[in-house]
């Protein structure tokens, strides 16, 4: 079955890599681990920011890793079996995730930070600029 590509507007110049991150976005749809994103308002010298804040209980700082790869937020958990346990019953299982989340161009992760079990990641949203740029008209004969 071929994809028909849904930005394939004649008006759409340039837009593959956007119809590519909307490829990428649709294949990370796990649900695992349940997350909010919120806006926060600018204060003081600190510009608007979006935070995603991600529930990782049970996970500790040193199984956590957040990194920025082409464009991407990638989130990872990796959680180990402990097998000098004896379980009745196993309800919480030692867990492995990956969250991935597409960034616009010029979008910047200010920090993360670890607590009460929520893994808080801050971003810079970019100001948007108005550019208007003249294009001069040659004359060929």
């Amino acid at each position: 079955m071929s994809r028909v590509p849904s930005l394939s507007s004649p008006f759409l110049l340039g837009f593959d890599e956007i119809e590519r991150a909307l490829d990428r976005v649709a294949k990370a749809a796990d649900g695992y681990p349940p997350y909010n994103i919120e806006r926060l308002a600018r204060e003081g010298q600190n510009p608007e920011r979006l935070r995603i804040t991600l529930a990782v209980a049970g996970f500790t700082r040193e199984q956590l890793d957040v990194t920025v790869e082409e464009s991407q937020l990638l989130i990872r958990g990796r959680q180990q079996d402990d097998k000098t346990r004896q379980y009745l019953h196993r309800g919480i299982a030692a867990r492995q995730f990956q969250r991935t989340f597409v960034l616009a161009e010029g979008m910047e992760v200010l920090g993360a930070d670890l607590k009460n079990g929520l893994l808080l990641i801050d971003l810079a949203r970019p100001e948007s600029e108005r550019l208007v740029k003249t294009i001069s008209i040659s004359e060929q004969e």
